[in-house]
């Protein structure tokens, strides 16, 4: 995982660096030289101007400007107070990247950059974005790269962030980040975080229900169910209520369909996690079925996912109190239903808040989805891109969720792997030669479902071990 650091977070870390401050700005500017080098694809006789500020932005700068002219590269340093109207100024020869070092997260005011017709390489983050939510103050400069220092900034992960940051590179300074309470899941996280499945394992040690869908919204209890089958679940139930044939024909015949709404708790503690919500309806019938569901699973000691609809009854019931491993998979307007507004720009603020008010697990989706615990803990997962953005998507990400819940995972673990893997469906090119690519446009979210097998085997989920055993 990645630290993710606030800007107040990084001052504390700063302050506590064992090293003085002149090293870290050498390894920073060394850094950020060899970023300058990587992208020009060499040195000797490239031309690179050089904003720099008078803080360590603008220190890193200038030693990486002095590093490059080493290598052979004519560089130009200007002084970002005030800040030019262009760069390279009239006049000057043309370059071949501009290095944006003049503000970091210290600034508080709009930064109006000046035109540039050369690449922009930014250091720490794009000068006028804010460090904690990637607000644009001003007119930054977009950047083709971005080389930030430590950790992650939630700037650069929210809001303008991303597309002005470009790709950003984390560079390890000798700081101390291990306090970081927000953390980036990458690949390698998913293995370690959702248990295999054991050899002897039998289909109740991982058993999902699912509670979805109602007359004319049966296709989102087909594709969480669908889902929650995929994703490692050993048996799942799908109960679609007011369906008296048990629900939608368009499922895994392996799925088992039952007209009964969870609310035996002897019943209910045969599964290892339940999922509740997609497709619900929002009449009067889907609260008595949330309802049902919670106090069933509440009284059985069991986890539950609530999504979709079920986060609308939930709102309009009241908080009531949830069971212990209850994940919620709100959107902003579901957030908004919940909490009584909706998440602003600080988005990890807003997730930990209502986690802490609610006391379960908050899963707030966004190109950067921010999962937060009530103890505080935060796991963000960046996997995906637009194409999720398709009519039930978060269908399937309640069924991957369940799933990893049955199959043992910590609510908060469960919740950020199934988010990660959720991302990867469009963004992963899986191994296997005779797997369909996602397609630019036009996803459907029966898609996704589809490569769910394939993209888990390459993220390592129950890949086999060299001793023979399971990893």
């Amino acid at each position: 995982m990645i630290p993710v650091c606030t800007p107040d977070e990084m001052a504390a870390v700063d302050a506590a660096a064992a090293d003085p401050l002149d090293v870290l700005v050498d390894r920073a500017g060394a850094a950020v030289a060899r970023a300058v080098l990587d992208e020009l694809g060499g040195g000797y006789g490239r031309r690179v101007a050089v904003l720099a500020g008078k803080g360590s932005n603008g220190a890193d700068g200038r030693v990486a400007a002095t590093r490059l002219e080493r290598r052979g590269v004519r560089c130009t340093v200007v002084d970002a107070a005030p800040t030019p109207d262009r760069l390279p100024p009239p006049g000057a020869h043309a370059v071949d990247l501009v290095v944006d070092a003049a503000y970091g997260t210290g600034l508080g005011r709009p930064f109006e950059a000046p035109a540039v017709d050369a690449p922009v390489l930014a250091v720490d983050l794009p000068s006028g974005l804010d460090g904690l939510t990637g607000e644009a103050l001003g007119r930054p400069l977009p950047a083709v790269r971005t080389v930030t220092f430590a950790a992650l900034k939630p700037g650069l992960l929210f809001g303008d962030g991303p597309a002005l940051a470009g790709r950003v590179e984390v560079v390890d300074l000798g700081l101390d980040v291990s306090g970081a309470t927000a953390q980036m899941l990458e690949d390698a996280d998913v293995a370690r975080l959702v248990p295999a499945r054991p050899a002897d394992a039998h289909k109740w040690e991982s058993a999902c229900w699912v509670v979805a869908g109602s007359p004319g919204m049966e296709g989102a209890a087909g594709l969480a169910a669908t889902a929650a089958l995929r994703a490692g679940s050993g048996y799942v139930r799908l109960t679609t209520p007011g369906r008296r044939d048990g629900g939608p024909s368009e499922v895994p015949a392996e799925v088992v369909r039952t007209a009964e709404v969870p609310s035996d708790p002897d019943d209910v503690a045969r599964f290892a996690a339940l999922v509740v919500g997609p497709g619900l309806g929002t009449g009067p019938d889907a609260e008595s079925t949330v309802d049902a569901v919670l106090a069933a699973t509440c009284a059985a000691d069991r986890p539950v996912v609530v999504d979709g609809d079920g986060l609308t009854a939930l709102a309009g019931s009241g908080h009531r109190p949830l069971p212990d491993g209850t994940v919620l998979t709100p959107h902003d307007g579901e957030f908004a239903r919940l909490s009584g507004g909706p998440p602003g720009p600080d988005r990890i603020s807003a997730a930990r808040t209502l986690a802490a008010d609610v006391g379960a697990v908050v899963l707030l989706k966004g190109p950067t989805t921010v999962v937060a615990a009530p103890d505080g803990r935060v796991l963000l997962a960046a996997a995906g891109d637009a194409r999720l953005a398709t009519a039930g998507s978060g269908d399937v990400l309640s069924g991957i969720t369940g799933a990893f819940l049955a199959r043992g995972a910590e609510p908060l673990a469960a919740a950020a792997a199934a988010a990660h893997v959720h991302g990867r469906l469009v963004t992963h090119e899986v191994a296997h030669v005779d797997a369909e690519p996602v397609a630019t446009t036009g996803v459907a979210a029966g898609d996704l479902a589809a490569r769910l097998v394939a993209v888990l085997e390459d993220l390592g989920v129950d890949a086999p071990r060299t001793d023979g055993g399971r990893a």
